[in-house]
């Protein structure tokens, strides 16, 4: 069952030069930067309010978000979703015939249980799921 927006995770070449925005000019807060190696990424988490924006840098060129970047630029990458219970999330959409890039949810940035959507099924745009 979703619960709630949890991020938005925003694509950035320049994690640094998105920050002078988001944080210098926006006033968002800082809550930390992360390099998520499983992920391929370096991750600033920010406060916006009751959700966060996630900033997106990531390591190497074959990673998912450099892909993202070269075919679409930077820009918003995905969506995340509160839900309370992230197994029955997944076998739910499984059985309304959603694709499932995750099959079994794994740790996120904030130590939480995750699980992305394939985007061929939700109108082009990445989804992820998460149980605090």
């Amino acid at each position: 069952m979703i619960t709630g927006l949890d991020h938005i995770g925003i694509a950035v070449n320049n994690l640094n030069e998105a920050l002078r925005i988001y944080e210098g000019i926006l006033g968002l807060k800082l809550v930390k930067i992360k390099i998520v190696e499983s992920q391929e990424v370096k991750v600033a988490l920010l406060s916006a309010g009751e959700t966060k924006i996630e900033l997106l840098e990531p390591t190497n060129e074959e990673s998912p978000v450099a892909k993202f970047i070269a075919k679409r630029g930077e820009g918003i990458q995905h969506i995340a979703l509160t839900v309370s219970n992230i197994e029955n999330s997944l076998e739910e959409m499984k059985r309304k015939g959603i694709a499932l890039i995750d099959e079994k949810p794994r740790i996120g940035v904030e130590g939480h249980k995750i699980a992305f959507l394939h985007p061929k099924n939700t109108k082009n745009v990445l989804v992820e799921l998460c149980e605090k």
